[in-house]
């Protein structure tokens, strides 16, 4: 994360203690999981499956394996999910693409299958997705160098008052803004910075800060929706609807999303009012920093507003989103304000996470194993209603243990496939659009632990939270997204919203 960014000690202690958690008396559950991760998926490399599975081929065998493997390596966590992303990718490229190692292609070409072009697989690495992410880690490096974040914090805040519910409410509103365009975990830890007097200044026996500190993860989790570059799974659920034909603009995006996340946080508000009710009759912020005036710093505040404006008029301009995310790259490296060292802070690991996750999309799709697998479970048959929803459950069950990142790449790609097989079936209820935004919406909001998010991690670090509130609040907002969410899209979707 970038260490000019206000609440950079923040992030660093959370990735300190997480190391700590994962070394300290853990190593042999670790080697544990990981031996239990890699058996499981040499069994399924090695035993006859294709019995089992009719038409599968040896290449499909392989990438099933693959599959497998990433399931448990991120549902265990035994390494980073970003390692288990970049091991994914490695695996695909040597055992199944059309560049692997000679002895595992010894199998007449009709037992072999298809195998993934290795082009495919290395273009994970540049896909537009992931140039749309970098203009967005861009612009909020470029944001902290010049003091627009927190000249932005301060004038967004200030109309909040001191009343202490008021000001509940501006840090709701003011960190789901933010995340919308900065990454989730740099968001959470510069409120969290401006709120560290607040809360020490407030009494000790009250609850109003645990309301507090509360609202920031929540924010952060719920504002991420509101932009294709709020949260990886917005993007990863896009790229997937675009290769079947779906296009949906960033402004589109932001025409129901943004709503659908003002009013989560509107009712994230009034609960946390109900349920942790302020003693103090006032509060006062004080956001120290000042926006910066020189020439380079005029120009980035243009380019930052070009760029946003170009993001929402996409559709008007013609020019897409991910096209668009270059320029605050082209334009802040040219006048000097991105260096080669804030290269260096650009959070690599989540783009490898989600290029790991497109690797694997690609290998389930070009070995024809997505469409195997859908022949043999009959989901043709299924109730749209239920696959639609069941996929929105089981995707926030998922999220609130694992990343939510590695949730959506996990689903998105076999979803996709599923999708577009039962078109038909699916389209009273907005399509193939509905089944694949709603996994989105249900990976931002497993929050319900400590480890279910970063934002999570790093409130719970202040002490000022007990987990039981924690998981009391998530669950709550986690039943009233998934319920106005899929409401919202269904509504949407069958008044042909998305086309």
């Amino acid at each position: 994360m970038f260490k000019i960014f206000p609440g950079y000690d923040l992030v660093e202690s959370y990735h300190k203690w997480k190391k700590a958690h994962r070394t300290d008396d853990k190593t042999i559950s670790r080697a544990i999981r990981l031996i239990i991760a890699a058996v499981v998926a040499l069994l399924v490399w090695c035993l006859p499956v294709e019995n089992w599975i009719d038409g599968l081929t040896i290449i499909q065998k392989r990438t099933l394996a693959i599959f497998i493997y990433a399931i448990l390596m991120w549902l265990f966590e035994a390494v980073p999910a970003w390692t288990t992303s970049v091991m994914v990718v490695v695996l695909l490229l040597f055992t199944t693409s059309n560049s692997s190692l000679v002895f595992f292609e010894n199998a007449a070409p009709e037992a072999l299958g298809t195998q993934t072009s290795y082009k495919s697989l290395l273009h994970c690495f540049a896909d537009p997705i992931i140039m749309l992410f970098i203009g967005g880690f861009v612009l909020a490096i470029a944001a902290s160098k010049t003091g627009l974040d927190l000249f932005l914090a301060r004038v967004m805040l200030k109309p909040f008052g001191k009343n202490p519910k008021m000001v509940l409410l501006g840090f709701l509103m003011v960190t789901g803004v933010f995340s919308m365009f900065l990454s989730n975990t740099a968001t959470a830890a510069m409120m969290l910075t401006f709120l560290g007097p607040v809360l020490k200044a407030l009494p000790a026996d009250g609850k109003g800060k645990t309301a507090l500190a509360l609202a920031i993860p929540i924010a952060a989790n719920v504002g991420g929706m509101g932009t294709p570059i709020g949260t990886p799974p917005n993007a990863i659920a896009l790229k997937y609807m675009s290769e079947i034909g779906i296009e949906i603009g960033f402004g589109q995006w932001m025409l129901f999303m943004i709503p659908f996340t003002l009013l989560l946080l509107f009712l994230a508000w009034i609960m946390l009012v109900k349920l942790f009710p302020f003693k103090a009759k006032e509060i006062n912020l004080n956001i120290e920093g000042e926006l910066k005036k020189d020439w380079r710093s005029v120009v980035v505040y243009i380019t930052f507003i070009c760029t946003v404006l170009l993001w929402v008029l996409d559709k008007a301009t013609g020019v897409n989103a991910n096209v668009v995310a270059m320029l605050p790259v082209g334009v802040c490296a040219i006048i000097g304000v991105l260096t080669k060292r804030d290269l260096e802070e650009i959070s690599w690991s989540v783009l490898w996470m989600v290029a790991g996750g497109f690797a694997l999309g690609v290998g389930l799709q070009e070995t024809g194993l997505a469409q195997t697998l859908i022949d043999v479970i009959p989901f043709g048959s299924w109730p749209a209603l239920i696959m639609v929803i069941g996929s929105g459950l089981i995707c926030y069950a998922m999220a609130n243990f694992i990343s939510h990142t590695a949730t959506a790449s996990l689903l998105v790609p076999i979803l996709a496939v599923v999708g577009a097989s039962v078109a038909g079936n699916l389209a009273p209820l907005g399509g193939v659009s509905t089944l694949l935004v709603g996994v989105a919406i249900g990976s931002s909001l497993g929050m319900v632990l400590p480890i279910s998010t970063p934002p999570n991690a790093i409130a719970a670090s202040t002490g000022m939270i007990e987990q039981k509130d924690m998981v009391k609040t998530g669950l709550i907002m986690g039943i009233l997204g998934l319920v106005i969410g899929y409401g919202m899209l269904i509504v949407l979707g069958s008044a042909g919203f998305f086309g």
